[in-house]
């Protein structure tokens, strides 16, 4: 039997970071900072565990590029996109860029010249990564130049960066061999810099975006080498596809090449190939395209699957693995 906490007496509540917007966050069972006599988890701090606790599926959905974003966060190792804000930048920013990883894991970075660097491979409070980078770029824009910005709990009814961006704009990555786009001039960086980007670099998997397609990675590991494509299709309807694809032999890249799997990442698919280790990134961009122009008829298709395409489909699934 569990022994029994000692009783000991009521205590002041102990005030921390705010969750919900409105009232400092308590323990669950003190009184609400509100006054209204009640305990938080009763009051106020309904509201702010729903908000930790509600995990959005897609919360890239509607942001240009969303295929490309959850690449970023989950699958390329060093990366910066151009960000557009629906409103123009204020005074002393001349530009804001989402970058994959930020030296010390930091959520964002306000530059000395005023620039901001927005983290996005980060650990986040709540279930709307959307919501939390937003919360992280809008104190970014304020922040004093040359200082980190840290992370914390998002306002549960702060916006998501489907209020910040503009819905026009392009996202176009550039994946980079390395994390020298940390600092401006990294040939003159401090010693500690300079170590901490030459572990950053040796860590990092060679990885390179195909141009003729969305969405589509190669990267060089030591014993093969790897295509990772996340593609914007409803999940069954891509795995039928997929399936329909792969009994009819027709699924691989070429000579060598196979379709082993897939990942699913903040509510899309991203299918994966292996490929021999001298396939480079140019190797597979025409059999990329062939691919896209095969799956597009294979997602138009409707007819119920066959049985040796619902074995493939059943082998696909269980090859599947969750990032998020």
């Amino acid at each position: 039997m569990a022994k029994k906490r000692p009783q000991t007496k009521a205590k002041q509540p102990q005030i921390r970071d705010g969750a919900d917007g409105n009232f400092p966050v308590v323990g669950a069972r003190e009184p609400c900072p509100c006054g209204s006599g009640r305990r938080y988890k009763a009051c106020h701090g309904r509201a702010a565990a729903h908000a930790v606790t509600e995990l959005v599926q897609r919360p890239f959905e509607g942001l240009p590029g969303e295929a490309d974003w959850i690449a970023l966060r989950e699958l390329v190792p060093a990366a910066t996109v151009e960000l557009k804000l629906k409103e123009s930048l204020p005074e002393g920013v001349p530009s804001v860029t989402l970058a994959t990883v930020l030296p010390m894991a930091w959520p964002a970075l306000r530059r000395d010249d005023g620039s901001v660097l927005l983290g996005l491979q980060n650990d986040t409070a709540s279930g709307d990564i959307s919501r939390d980078l937003a919360d992280t770029l809008q104190r970014a824009l304020t922040a004093t130049p040359g200082s980190p910005v840290p992370g914390r709990r998002a306002p549960a009814d702060g916006p998501r960066l489907q209020e910040l961006l503009d819905p026009e704009g392009t996202f176009e990555p550039v994946v980079h061999a390395g994390f020298e786009f940390w600092v401006p001039d990294a040939e003159h960086s401090t010693p500690d810099v300079a170590a901490s980007l030459e572990r950053a670099n040796a860590a990092a998997i060679p990885t390179v975006k195909l141009s003729g397609v969305d969405a589509a990675y190669w990267c060089e590991t030591p014993d093969k080498n790897h295509l990772r494509w996340v593609m914007p299709y409803p999940e069954e309807q891509l795995l039928d596809a997929l399936a329909r694809l792969h009994a009819a032999g027709r699924s691989s890249l070429g000579e060598g090449t196979r379709l082993v799997g897939s990942f699913r990442a903040h509510g899309l698919t991203v299918p994966v190939w292996d490929l021999p280790s001298g396939v480079t990134a140019d190797d597979v961009e025409k059999p990329a395209a062939e691919f896209a122009e095969r799956l597009a008829t294979a997602l138009a298709t409707d007819a119920p699957l066959t049985a040796d395409e619902r074995r493939a489909r059943g082998g696909l699934t269980n090859r599947q693995v969750t990032l998020s």
